[in-house]
């Protein structure tokens, strides 16, 4: 009879359990030392080796040959505990054995001495479910058991037990395991059973599992019913996920937003049978992902994903607040939460991506806050309302241009252009107009010393030698910055900076103040020096119209003609 792969690759040793160290070097030290406790109490989440634990512990514990701490897996003890034929080592499950009873049941055989082993084990799962009176009828057993007991309880709600029981037991906390190690595990097991998976797979089943290692085994053996060669769209099909495509397309609309848009490809998934509830799950978990991008230091090592889709979630993160991702996280929950409740789980979805894409349908505080924010952060930049709306290409494009996304900028004038980026740029209050063939007002004395400045500026610039190494060390903050970079130059002038590129996208990112902030610090580390940065654009020079009388005059000077002035 097949068994399944979580049971067939269940751990024999404590070396053999991944991701909970803390806890088998513990339990491997007190069976060196013949200090076993009477009562144990693991707690964690489901699949983190809760059960797995107390098993190998129990065989450790009367075991006849342990090597360093671990059961041997050979003598008659540890055969008899494997096949069952030790019925010393009792396991009870405390959801279908409650009742007072059942532990009554128990009271009454632990005053019998083993009848094989040393030590007469109970290991007792969800013990959270047993009733009040079972809970009080093990007390003083629990408390003052006969040397030959030991109680291992296990539970993944350690909050509903009662405090006299924890303070009677020796508490372990099981982690989650970490994605790393559960990807690990998942590809030796594929191996040893001849299953093809490639990394990316090994790694989405991680992150699908959720830290639980059984998980992840039960889904690997769903997807190697659909086929023997594992990638990561047989994982998807066999865990029912979106491909990851379809999340970068749905965000890209809310953040572009298209309305029209997101119906079509919300339309195309319901088509092909994805269940929106878990597709509205996942784009939450998407955004997650963004959150953590704009604020942790280090999320590589947090996120599961690939190298490109990092890449990918990077980019947008690039042109959303904080503020805007909390927010679209918060109508996409309170929409999950809706969903199997009179609605349609499609309606709901769909009404949270119409108030996302079109957030003046939404009434929210939330959504008014929103708003704010993103008005705030237009008068910030110097943006009018009447200006165009910065949008963002769809992800298919960008692939196909081998580009980053980009942001079509409001026009500036050549005079706005010629000046560089102030550190701390206030807000452009519009000059009134004026008459209709009024004469120009001549410039102030501060504008003409300005004008003199800039011309200075630009005249003075010089080549920035160490420019290629800052755009290459780019990377490092956001490879899609580094990208916006590429194939520009750079002029030292005095205190300034001057960045010269065609790409509109890198002076969008100079006015960035937390972007900003971010270049100039790399800049600082490979020249020693502190910046301010500006977009090297000099004013075009004006060719004089010369008077051609004067051009005679100055032919005939040359030759050695003496004009005289009439």
């Amino acid at each position: 009879m097949y068994q399944v792969l979580y049971r067939k690759w269940r751990p024999k040793t404590f070396d053999d359990v991944s991701g909970q160290e803390h806890i088998t070097t513990t339990l491997k030290n007190e069976i060196i030392e013949n200090r076993l406790n009477h009562a144990y109490l693991f707690t964690g989440s489901r699949g983190t080796g809760k059960t797995t634990c107390a098993k190998i512990l129990a065989k450790a514990a009367n075991c006849l040959d342990p090597h360093n701490g671990n059961p041997c897996g050979e003598c008659e003890i540890c055969k008899g505990v494997e096949n069952g034929s030790i019925l010393d080592i009792v396991e009870m499950d405390a959801a279908s054995n409650r009742k007072i009873e059942h532990i009554r049941d128990i009271i009454d055989e632990v005053q019998f001495k083993p009848n094989r082993a040393r030590y007469r084990v109970y290991i007792v799962d969800e013990v959270h479910m047993l009733t009040t009176e079972a809970f009080n009828a093990l007390l003083k057993t629990l408390e003052e058991p006969p040397e030959h007991v030991i109680f291992i309880l296990a539970t993944t709600e350690v909050h509903k037990l009662p405090q006299t029981i924890l303070s009677r037991c020796q508490r372990f906390d099981f982690h989650r395991i970490p994605p790393e190690a559960i990807a690990d595990r998942v590809f030796y097991v594929a191996n040893q059973e001849n299953i093809e998976i490639t990394e990316a797979a090994s790694m989405l089943i991680a992150g699908v599992a959720d830290g639980a290692l059984r998980d992840a085994l039960s889904l690997l053996d769903r997807c190697v019913a659909i086929s023997d060669k594992v990638d990561e769209k047989v994982v998807r099909q066999a865990a029912g996920l979106a491909d990851s495509k379809y999340l970068y397309e749905l965000s890209a609309c809310v953040i572009n937003k298209n309305t029209a848009r997101a119906m079509d490809v919300v339309d195309r998934l319901y088509g092909e049978s994805k269940d929106m509830a878990r597709l509205c799950d996942e784009l939450i978990a998407h955004f997650r992902a963004l959150m953590l991008i704009k604020s942790v230091r280090s999320p590589r090592n947090i996120l599961v994903m690939t190298d490109e889709e990092f890449e990918q979630a990077q980019t947008q993160s690039d042109y959303l607040s904080l503020a805007d991702i909390v927010y679209y996280m918060d109508v996409l929950s309170r929409a999950y939460q809706r969903m199997g409740h009179g609605t349609g789980d499609r309606t709901e979805f769909e009404m949270a991506l119409v108030k996302l894409s079109a957030p003046e349908l939404d009434s929210t505080n939330e959504a008014i806050s929103a708003r704010l924010t993103a008005l705030e952060r237009a008068v910030k930049r110097g943006i009018r309302a009447q200006q165009q709306e910065a949008k963002l290409s769809e992800p298919q494009e960008a692939e196909e241009e081998n580009s980053t996304l980009k942001i079509d900028e409001p026009q500036k004038s050549a005079e706005e252009d010629a000046k560089p980026v102030q550190e701390d740029a206030k807000p452009v209050r519009e000059a009134p107009r004026q008459a209709e063939n009024a004469p120009a007002p001549a410039p102030s004395a501060r504008q003409q010393r300005s004008a003199k400045n800039t011309d200075e500026l630009y005249r003075n610039a010089k080549p920035f030698p160490q420019w290629v190494e800052v755009v290459d060390s780019l990377k490092s903050v956001s490879r899609s910055i580094s990208a916006a970079f590429v194939g520009s130059a750079a002029y030292e002038s005095g205190s300034y900076l001057l960045i010269d590129s065609k790409n509109e996208m890198a002076f969008d990112l100079l006015r960035h103040s937390n972007r900003r902030q971010e270049i100039r610090a790399i800049i600082q580390d490979i020249s020693g020096k502190k910046f301010n940065l500006g977009p090297y654009r000099p004013p075009e020079r004006q060719e004089k119209t010369i008077d051609p009388m004067e051009k005679f005059k100055s032919a005939l000077a040359d030759s050695g003609i003496a004009v005289e002035e009439s």
